[in-house]
This record gives C-alpha cells, structure tokens and sequence, in this order.
C-alpha cells in the first residue's frame, strides 16, 4: 500500500503568529514535526504542503520535501485534496499536524495498519484519554465516544460521555488522520452539515453522511503548540531528552 505523509502548515496564527517558522532548538517546528514523521517506517514519502513561500523555503533549506498549495482552500481538507490530487499513484493519505513537534513516528505506522486489514475502512483517526476534570471541560479539547468495534459514535467540544449516573473514561481526540485517496477527494467535495457547523469539526461531516471512522486509542504524548508557553515546553522538553 503507497502511503504518502502530509503535514499542512499556513502562517498565519491568532496566538502565535508564524508558528510553523517557530523555533524549536535551532530549527523551524515544522522542520522538527518532518524530521520526527520521517522516522515512522510505512509511509513512502513525507512532505509538507503550504501556501506560504517562508515556510517552503525554510523546509527545502533544511532538505526536506514542500509543495506549494493555494491560498484560497476554506479547509485544511480541501488543501489536502489539493495534494492528493497531484500524487494520483498513492493509495492513503496520512495528515499530520504542523504543530505537533513531538509526534511519535510509531504513531503513523499504528494508523496506517488498519487499512492493511480492511480495504474498505475510508478513514481512520486517534484518541487518548483524558482523566483531568478541568481538561475534559475545556471545549478546545475535542472529545470522541466510540461504539464496541472502535469507531467514532460522535465528536464534540463538550463533555461526551455525560456522567450523570456514573463517570466513565473521556477520550481526547488528537487530530492525526488517514484517508483512502479516493474517498479524501469525495470527502472534501461534500457539502458542510449541520454538526459540522455547530461543533466546528470537519470530521462531522463524514459522520453525518455515513462513512465508518475508525478510532485508534494510544498512550503516546502529544503535544500541540499554541502559545508561546507551549513552545518554551516544547523547548525544554527537546533539550532536556535530547531531541535535537
């Protein structure tokens, strides 16, 4: 199965502008989500897609692979489909976020294997769980319930499962995906739902018309950059384990 790594990245940030460009112990943060998204054995290629030529500069000084996108996509699904659309030989698309310098490349591989087994799983996600109370509260930690066989019953920014008689395990969703190629260019042609907009999550939209996500549970660390606090931590961390 050819398997092609994609990490979005646009410039623009409300609480952190330029964050892509952000460093991160010498070297751009979306220089250090490519090196780490690298090491995962499965994909066939890893390259970053952006509308801005900053970033596809400071990603093809560093030797890594960029593509160019337009700067009009409303979604970071339809930039996506953009990519899938010039890599017409791939079978799965796997859409790493530009601002998670800390993602284990085991993680991809671990995303990828459900596809080997089903070859009609379209799309396929990530989840951990979340025991803070005052995390699982926080609407920017988008939470995901699942039925018995792994797949997504429903996304939403507010408290799902609602413990009324008795607390039961809260999961975060951690927005790394997979895509079969054919139903990612479906998927971005399809019109906006109603969830979709009430929650503001994409990944509504291939709920509400039908299709099957496949929700992969994990204890893996992640951490997405946002503030400038969170780049510090991340900083610490890459110095402290070594990283760079």
């Amino acid at each position: 199965m050819r398997t092609l790594c994609v990490i979005p990245a646009r410039y623009a940030s409300t609480r952190l502008p330029g964050k892509p460009l952000a460093d991160i112990c010498g070297k751009p943060m979306i220089c250090r989500v490519l090196e780490r998204a690298s090491r995962a054995q499965k994909p066939e290629k890893v390259i970053v897609a952006t509308d801005d030529e900053r970033i596809y500069d400071a990603v093809r000084a560093e030797g890594g692979e960029a593509i160019l996108t337009r700067a009009d996509h409303p979604t970071g699904t339809d930039r996506l489909a953009e990519v899938a659309e010039a890599y017409p030989e791939v079978d799965l698309i796997v859409n790493v976020q530009g601002d998670e310098p800390l993602i284990e490349p085991s993680v991809i591989d671990d995303l990828i294997a459900p596809f080997e087994m089903d070859e009609n799983l379209p799309m396929a996600t990530v989840m951990v769980r979340m025991d803070d109370a005052t995390e699982q509260l926080n609407p920017n930690n988008v939470k995901v319930i699942v039925d018995k066989l792994g797949y997504a019953l429903y996304f939403s920014r507010s408290l799902v499962p609602y413990p009324r008689a008795a607390a039961g395990p809260v999961y975060k969703h951690i927005g790394i995906y997979a895509y079969r190629r054919d139903f990612l260019l479906r998927y971005a042609r399809l019109e906006p739902t109603p969830l979709e907009r009430a929650e503001s999550l994409e990944q509504l939209r291939a709920l509400e018309n039908g299709y099957g996500i496949r929700v992969l549970e994990t204890d893996c660390r992640f951490v997405g950059v946002d503030t400038p606090e969170d780049l510090a931590f991340v900083n610490k961390i890459y110095r402290e384990q070594g990283l760079a």
